[in-house]
């Protein structure tokens, strides 16, 4: 990598036509699957960012396909998590402690598909202009002609953006943020990831806005990859909640 996340967020600004980004092909995902087996897996849960969003999850039902036909032994899984960022971590991290903690592949299967309508997520940003340039707008595409002093609030719904408001400013967004996540879970315990590309202190206030209302019980705080961030811009802040699911 010739170009830190901080130099690729400061150029973004200046930007007239973004950078493209590409997912991995079948014969990527083909070598990950076939280098698990001949390490001893025999069972392989592959779980992917929306397919409406990324080729991903295509590419690696091609490659399971492939691998499966030369290997029928092998059980391969590959989920569709209709969702983008930590919502689609926090079922990966999930996955592996099902895993880890013995269940069996339908088990753990289970445990994402429980996960997948009830995990969401929210963020804002000054501008949707990103997610317009780079085709990712979605059904929000509408609140791209707000003034600048609009702060639109978004998030997914079965894999495609979605309007789900507009603030006067950050603090107002935040506020509403964390109101939609209060009136989905109530006092129920929930997982919470809080996202930003460059502002961390943004995310900061978030979670102390969050914490203070919410039965937080596990928390942890990412920036968003330079393959996210191009699509979000710099200034991005948000969320990514799922209950915790008995």
């Amino acid at each position: 990598m010739t170009i830190q996340r901080q130099e690729f967020l400061d150029w973004l600004v200046t930007a007239k036509v973004l950078p493209t980004t590409a997912s991995p092909g079948p014969g990527d995902y083909l070598e990950a699957y076939r280098n698990l087996a001949d390490q001893g897996s025999q069972e392989i849960v592959s779980i992917h960012m929306t397919s409406q969003g990324s080729g991903a999850y295509q590419a690696a039902t091609v490659a399971q396909s492939m691998l499966q036909e030369q290997r029928p032994e092998l059980r391969i899984e590959v989920i569709d998590t209709r969702n983008v960022s930590l919502c689609q971590g926090w079922m990966v991290i999930e996955a592996a402690r099902a895993a880890l903690s013995g269940l069996k592949l339908d088990e753990v299967v289970e445990r994402v598909k429980d996960m997948i309508p009830v995990t969401h997520m929210i963020q804002t940003a000054d501008t949707l202009k990103y997610l317009y340039m780079g085709g990712r707008i979605g059904k929000a595409k509408h609140l791209v002609g707000t003034l600048l002093n609009i702060k639109p609030l978004i998030g997914m719904d079965d894999g495609v953006i979605v309007p789900l408001g507009a603030a006067r400013s950050r603090g107002q967004a935040y506020q509403m943020m964390v109101d939609k996540v209060e009136e989905a879970v109530g006092k129920s315990k929930i997982k919470i990831a809080y996202v930003h590309a460059g502002a961390r202190q943004e995310v900061d206030k978030i979670k102390q806005m969050v914490e203070t209302r919410l039965n937080a019980v596990e928390s942890l705080i990412a920036e968003l990859s330079p393959a996210l961030a191009v699509h979000t811009g710099p200034g991005t802040a948000g969320l990514c909640y799922t209950p915790v699911l008995a």
